[in-house]
């Protein structure tokens, strides 16, 4: 599991409407995804002019990461330490000074990234907010595609049923009006993580729910994490539900680092957004836009998406 990832220092979800056609203006890119064995997204990156490589988009990480196992193959060299935060823990890795990052015709210079272990991230490498930040990201999940640019080229609110506006932290996009199970709780999307894990103040919300099952979460650091398991019955935001989600709780380090641990928090995973034809996470504008499959039910009082 790809949780959110954060550096400590800088030294380191009657018939719904047709969603309208994407299509780009030619300052965007359309980048043609693939699933990882988490059911992720990767999209083609080059570094400077090698590759393409495999790379996941992570809202959820503050960071674009390499793996070791590129950055020996290209050559590049360590140039100082950091500390990442992953949903396991905390762990001192090397960076790298990366002078040249694209994506498809996006590119980005003088990024500092850390290094992790191409068998804990699953890919060559992370997108992270850095190469991110004030773009729309636009997941096409029906098309199975992605698209970087600005709102307006991307079609601004065009077919989208729901639009939601959210905060800022530390980079991240947070909505802040859903409710789980009767419990006011802050959201973060991250497309890194193939699962929801809530925060413990959360748990403690939901103590009335049945006996959790056990499990446990793996960091891109390496490391292992045990959680609980609990069915929430109900995600709602802005009238939209959710329903019979399951959702692992921790005492991750991803809620400290982001200052979300005495709220009820989740960060929900990709499991979740897959639910939906498509999904725009705003950066420039602080919004999250959702597109409800074909056939769900737009009713007034509760617009419904079911596993």
């Amino acid at each position: 599991m790809l949780p959110l990832l954060a550096l400590a220092n800088s030294a380191l979800p009657a018939g719904a409407a047709e969603p309208v056609p994407l299509t780009p203006a030619p300052a965007d890119e359309l980048v043609q995804i693939q699933r990882d064995q988490h059911d992720r997204m990767t999209v083609p990156v080059l570094i400077g002019a090698k590759g393409p490589y495999d790379f996941l988009i992570d809202t959820g990480s503050e960071r674009t990461v390499l793996s070791r196992q590129l950055a020996q193959s290209i050559g590049l060299a360590a140039s100082g330490n950091g500390v990442v935060v992953g949903v396991a823990g905390s762990q001192t890795v090397e960076l790298v000074d990366v002078d040249e990052i694209s994506l498809g015709k996006r590119t980005y210079y003088t990024l500092t990234a850390p290094l992790l272990e191409a068998n804990h991230i699953g890919a060559d490498g992370i997108v992270g907010l850095d190469s991110l930040q004030d773009q729309r990201v636009l997941i096409d999940f029906h098309a199975n595609r992605i698209a970087i640019g600005d709102a307006t080229s991307l079609g601004g609110t065009k077919g989208f049923e729901i639009v939601v506006k959210a905060r800022r932290r530390s980079g991240q996009l947070i909505m802040t009006n859903a409710i789980i199970d009767g419990v006011h709780t802050d959201v973060v999307l991250d497309t890194g993580s193939d699962s929801s894990i809530g925060n413990l103040a959360l748990r403690k919300a939901m103590t009335r729910r049945a006996k959790a099952e056990q499990t446990t979460l793996y960091s891109v650091t390496g490391q292992a994490l045990n959680a609980d398991i609990i069915i929430a019955s109900t995600i709602e935001v802005e009238g939209m539900q959710i329903h019979n989600t399951p959702l692992a709780f921790a005492d991750s380090p991803a809620f400290h680092r982001l200052d979300l641990v005495k709220r009820p928090a989740i960060l929900l995973g990709m499991a979740q957004m897959r639910m939906f034809r498509r999904v725009a996470i705003d950066f420039a504008t602080r919004r999250v836009l959702f597109d409800l499959p074909p056939g769900t039910a737009m009713q007034d009082a509760a617009r419904s998406v079911r596993f």
